[in-house]
């Protein structure tokens, strides 16, 4: 499967990159002080919307037949896939239906209403919205779009690794390793895949809040388990995964290495970098970062990347997270 995405990516790479930022990949001078490593920050919290949710969901747009165009697309999100798939639909004239949990953030949600989505809540859980969604979509005749377990979604996201090669390269960089945050696995999946194919000898980092682990739990068991999901600061990668995500097989093949972090973790890592670098990221962009500073004893010297996936967060939990 793993050849076959990577033709994807390429694919993807040369189709969207009139439509996403070509985000930068900075040194950090001050990050690298602190940990020991040569830390480049990829920052796709300035991509569209503020998060690399923009570039599954335009590959994923672009690749719709008339009819679906005509039908319109339906997925779920807490928030930044739901931008993401809104922002891509509006560009192409296609009409967009967000299910989310009634306890996503109220501001993430005009959002994407804001973008010319309709939104719809439901009082469940994030996995079983989820799957609520996928059936109103096939009830409904809309293509259910999934944030992770959809290989032209993941295609998307792996140009994020494309970069990151392309970049690191016309700097004369070797990178030792990329750390990547995961929730369903939709990023790792595309970044991995690009990656492992375009520089082997980095380790690709599977980064998760030690409060949300559902894949995870599910590739240390060997088969797609249930987990316990506690309140994490890391929205965006909280929740479970479908029973059948595709996530699950290609995240065996590429995720090298695993790291888990606490919650005070993620939130020093979240005002380290809005002190060392001047960025306002969310609890996801945390979790990578708090990661890789976790594991710098084990990179000393070597240069590494570490995936800033996204920056929408509510100022007042932002502000609570920091002080």
């Amino acid at each position: 499967m793993t050849e076959d995405l990577f033709d994807r990516i390429e694919e993807a790479h040369r189709a969207i990159r009139p439509q996403v930022a070509v985000t930068p990949l900075t040194f950090s001078p001050m990050l690298s002080a602190a940990s020991g490593c040569q830390v480049y920050l990829k920052c796709e919290h300035l991509q569209h919307t503020g998060s690399f949710k923009f570039r599954g969901a335009t590959n994923k747009v672009r690749l719709l037949d008339p009819q679906t165009r005509r039908n319109g697309i339906l997925t779920v999100s807490s928030g930044n896939h739901g931008q993401g798939v809104a922002l891509a639909g509006k560009l192409a004239g296609v009409p967009v239906t967000v299910y989310a949990a009634s306890t996503a953030s109220p501001v993430k949600l005009e959002a994407i209403r804001a973008l010319g989505a309709e939104v719809v809540t439901l009082d469940d859980s994030n996995l079983g919205v989820e799957l609520e969604a996928a059936r109103q979509a096939q009830l409904k005749g809309m293509k259910f779009v999934s944030p992770y377990n959809d290989l032209d979604v993941i295609a998307g996201q792996g140009t994020i690794g494309i970069e990151i090669h392309e970049q690191a390269r016309a700097e004369h960089v070797q990178l030792a390793a990329v750390f990547a945050s995961v929730g369903g696995g939709g990023l790792i999946s595309g970044v991995g895949t690009a990656v492992r194919r375009l520089i082997p000898g980095a380790a690709v980092v599977g980064c998760w809040p030690a409060n949300s682990t559902a894949l995870y739990s599910s590739l240390k068991a060997g088969k797609i388990v249930e987990s316990e999901e506690l309140d994490t600061i890391s929205d965006g990668t909280a929740g479970g995964i479908e029973p059948d995500t595709i996530t699950f097989d290609i995240g065996r093949n590429v995720i090298s290495d695993t790291t888990l972090v606490t919650e005070e973790e993620i939130k020093a890592a979240m005002k380290r970098v809005a002190q060392t670098d001047r960025w306002m990221v969310e609890g996801a962009a945390g979790v990578a970062l708090a990661s890789m500073l976790k594991r710098a004893p084990e990179y000393q010297g070597r240069a590494v990347a570490v995936i800033l996936c996204g920056r929408n967060i509510v100022l007042e939990k932002f502000i609570e997270a920091v002080q």
